[in-house]
């Protein structure tokens, strides 16, 4: 097996932005931004929208999501397309 192939795989926090909810476990995702947890360790965070804490078929309400855009709007914003250059 070849070395340093794979990324390290580590502990971080999962925080879901839209209701608070957190949740350590592990990844290989990386962050700069670190939060401590409840062992009193810091562990990288990783930012979500959603989760099981706060998704409608999980919950069983209906939560109203703000609305972005369409997704070619959402496509435009992300790579850079304005209604001028096109």
């Amino acid at each position: 097996m070849q070395k340093d192939m794979h990324p390290p795989y580590q502990t971080v926090i999962f925080l879901d932005t839209s209701c608070d909810y957190k949740i350590l476990s592990r990844s290989t995702m990386k962050s700069e931004e670190t939060m401590e947890w409840e062992d009193g360790n810091s562990y990288p965070v990783i930012r979500l929208e959603i989760s099981s804490a706060s998704h409608p078929f999980y919950t069983g309400k209906r939560q109203q999501i703000m609305d972005r855009g369409g997704r070619i709007d959402q496509f435009n914003r992300r790579y850079g397309k304005s209604e001028q250059q096109a």
